[in-house]
C-alpha cells in the first residue's frame, strides 16, 4: 500500500457531502491546488476531517497545512512529501460528514437535500426528477432530468432556482418541489 494511504481505511459518514476536489499538484514538496464547492472557498478549512475514496474505501487526509495562492488554494497532507507522491492524490474529491454543515433558516436549502427532488409544476405535470446543480452568475438552476425530448433530441432542462417566482414550494418530506414555470416542450 502507497505510503500516502498508510491510515486505516475510516467508517463512512453517517451522511456525506462533497465539499470540494483536489487539482493538479504545485510545486516539487506535495502541495496540492485545492478547487472549494463550498460558498466562500475558504470555508472548506472550517470542516475537519476530510476523507478521500480510494479502492472504494474511505481515507482520511490530515491536513498540515493550507495558504492562499493567487486565486486557488493550496494544501499541504501530512506524510506527502513530494511531487510524486502528491500526483497520486489529484482529481480526489473532498468528503467530509455531513452533520458538520450548518444549520439553516426555514426557505434555505442544502444542494444536497433537493438531489432526487421531483420537480411537479402548479398545474400538477411532473417534469422529473433533480440531477445537479449550476450556477449561472444571477441565480442557481437546477438540472433536471425528464423523459421528455425537445426537438434535439434534450433530455435535461435547467429550471432557475429563485424561490417565490418559479419555487413555489419545497418539501423535502415526500422530495417534491412545485414550481410555477412552463418548459416550452
Amino acid at each position: 500500500m502507497n505510503k500516502q494511504f498508510r491510515i486505516a481505511a475510516q467508517s463512512k459518514p453517517a451522511e456525506s457531502v462533497i465539499v470540494g476536489k483536489m487539482g493538479a499538484v504545485y510545486g516539487i514538496r506535495g502541495w496540492i491546488r485545492v478547487y472549494s464547492f463550498t460558498e466562500k472557498s475558504e470555508s472548506i478549512f472550517n470542516y475537519r476531517p476530510w476523507f478521500i475514496t480510494k479502492e472504494d474505501k474511505l481515507h482520511l487526509i490530515e491536513l498540515e497545512s493550507w495558504k492562499r495562492h493567487n486565486r486557488d488554494w493550496i494544501i499541504k497532507i501530512r506524510n506527502i512529501k513530494n511531487r510524486k507522491e502528491a500526483i497520486l492524490l489529484t482529481n480526489f474529491e473532498i468528503i467530509i460528514d455531513a452533520s458538520q454543515l450548518p444549520h439553516l433558516d426555514n426557505g434555505e436549502y442544502y444542494w444536497k437535500d433537493l438531489l432526487g427532488c421531483q420537480i411537479v409544476t402548479v398545474n400538477g405535470d411532473k417534469l422529473g426528477e433533480v440531477v445537479g446543480f449550476m450556477e449561472t452568475g444571477s441565480n442557481d438552476a437546477m438540472v433536471v432530468k425528464t423523459n421528455q425530448k425537445d426537438a434535439f433530441g434534450i433530455k435535461e432542462l435547467l429550471i432557475p432556482f429563485i424561490d417565490g417566482q418559479v419555487i413555489k414550494n419545497v418539501d423535502l418530506t415526500n422530495h417534491i418541489i412545485n414550481i410555477d414555470w412552463n418548459p416550452g416542450f
